[in-house]
């Protein structure tokens, strides 16, 4: 891989996002971000003065906008951007051989307390996520309250259908999930 210069920060923290994918939080260390990324050990210091919490945070909240923008309320019905999220972690799941999941998740049950500002962090995440389909709820014409109650049923069933394609190897239970919710997005 040609490695371009002024993007080992950039390398690092794509790293940490595929190792929290991968092996969840407890297999963030700079050691395997190192290893991972190919950057020099005193890149750590330079980019994260922090350290390694620093880099997870980075991470997570990457990866969390890169999630975030696969749930696209321009892309018209609620149902349709439903699909599109979907269809986003199916092709994840696939891609890696049902080895990379969410990297947010990852960090909320992986996180053994020596990162306190996670929980924050995932937070946030999560709202964000569901604040976009909460407003597209309402766009199709949903109350605001029954929106807000739709939109974090789909975040958590998804986010759950994912650790089970996982352990089960096979996208069913994103497919149960999607023909489960779609009536509700219509």
């Amino acid at each position: 891989m040609k490695r371009l210069p002024g993007r080992t920060r950039q390398r690092m923290v794509d790293s940490a996002v595929t190792l929290l994918r991968e092996r969840g939080a407890s297999g963030v260390s700079i050691d395997a971000v190192l290893a991972h990324s190919g950057a020099p050990r005193g890149s750590v210091y330079h980019h994260f003065p922090h350290g390694r919490n620093e880099m997870v945070l980075s991470a997570v909240r990457q990866a969390g906008n890169e999630i975030g923008r696969h749930i696209r309320p321009t892309a018209g019905e609620p149902h349709v951007v439903l699909d599109g999220f979907v269809d986003y972690w199916r092709r994840t799941l696939t891609e890696s051989s049902f080895q990379a999941g969410c990297p947010v998740v990852a960090l909320a049950v992986d996180n053994r307390g020596d990162l306190p500002e996670a929980a924050d962090a995932v937070r946030e995440i999560f709202w964000a996520w569901q604040e976009k389909l909460r407003e597209l709820l309402i766009a199709a014409g949903l109350p605001s309250e029954r929106s807000k109650r739709l939109a974090k049923v789909a975040v958590a069933a998804i986010e759950g259908a994912v650790v089970l394609c996982r352990a089960e190897r096979s996208t069913e239970p994103l497919d149960v999930v999607v023909e489960e919710l779609t009536p509700l997005f219509q």
